[in-house]
């Protein structure tokens, strides 16, 4: 793996602004996240709904701008407003897959015309070949009997892999996959996954993936980034965050998933409320849910701390150094 970021998040915060009454509130969504995507990976963003884990990958992709912090790809800022030409190529170096195959792809084109579309905008020629290429790297074989076909004459997994080819047929170097495999039945789950797994060594392909499951995110990942009200708590290998987590919040992912690794989920019982993102707390954001809080842990936001390999954002872990690039 290269050493030097396809993607970095520095210093990003997002907020929605609300209307109560008169008065006008804000939902901090993205709080200070800082996060580096290295080429050829795939790096998982895993938290529960309301996270912040779909609005990081809305403000990357430009569909929202971030309030404060800058976004670099290729070693250059992602601009807030773009010229055409320079919206253009980026439109074909990052593409999304969106979470839900029945509502993502238009219902009165056809295949073909799907996957058409974006190959004319960004002027590619062999158009024809390009789209029968694309449909047999995603598996819709033989072609001739999908190209022609609508959506709604499609079962679900075959509608996932044409969000998927349309995602890859501009051969973008960076996919954002929100939730891919959520909206379909479990036993088309891990083909959709695996295919994932081949279009990234087949093609070279970059992807942030969301999910809120962490034994999907332990399968198909390198690393994961662990996110909680807006922040990133825990960042590490696939393998150590979801075997030997350090956050108390990843524990308690740990605990909850089905049986990640083999073993028996634990019962969780009442583990509290996600926090007010109106108001969030001036201290660790968890604080309110976990058995090891301590004092400072209401009133001070713990810094990164580098524990090995990986950087966790709790007072438990002091005593490692402060990851001073965060």
């Amino acid at each position: 793996m290269s050493f030097s970021p396809v993607i970095s998040f520095d210093n990003i915060t997002k907020k929605f602004s609300v209307r109560k009454g008169f008065k006008t509130q804000y939902v901090h969504a993205l709080r200070n996240i800082y996060l580096d995507v290295f080429p050829k990976e795939i790096i998982s963003i895993v938290g529960e709904s309301g996270s912040g884990k779909t609005t990081l990958l809305r403000v990357l992709s430009r569909i929202y701008l971030e309030n404060n912090g800058s976004i670099k790809f290729k070693d250059q800022i992602i601009p807030k407003k773009f010229k055409r030409n320079e919206e253009l190529k980026f439109r074909e170096e990052i593409q999304m897959i969106f979470q839900d195959p029945f509502s993502s792809l238009n219902p009165v084109k056809r295949v073909y015309q799907i996957l058409k579309r974006p190959l004319e905008l960004h002027k590619f020629e062999q158009i024809n070949q390009r789209i029968k290429k694309v449909l047999e790297e995603v598996e819709l074989t033989p072609v001739e009997n999908f190209l022609n076909k609508y959506p709604h004459e499609l079962s679900g997994g075959q509608r996932q892999r044409v969000v998927i080819a349309r995602a890859i047929v501009t051969k973008p170097s960076v996919i954002l996959a929100d939730e891919p495999t959520s909206m379909l039945d479990v036993s088309i789950r891990a083909g959709i996954m695996k295919l994932m797994l081949k279009i990234r060594d087949d093609l070279d392909t970059t992807y942030i993936h969301v999910t809120h499951d962490l034994a999907a995110a332990r399968y198909i990942s390198d690393r994961i980034a662990v996110m909680y009200a807006g922040m990133i708590m825990e960042e590490g290998t696939a393998d150590e965050v979801v075997l030997d987590p350090l956050h108390p919040y990843t524990r308690l992912l740990r605990k909850a998933a089905p049986d990640p690794d083999k073993i028996t989920s634990e019962k969780l019982g009442n583990t509290g409320e996600v926090p007010d993102l109106i108001n969030p707390p001036k201290g660790c954001p968890f604080e309110p849910r976990c058995p090891f809080a301590m004092e400072k842990c209401k009133n001070y936001l713990p810094s990164y701390f580098q524990v090995d390999n990986r950087k966790v954002r709790c007072f438990l872990y002091e005593k490692y150094p402060i990851n001073n690039k965060f």
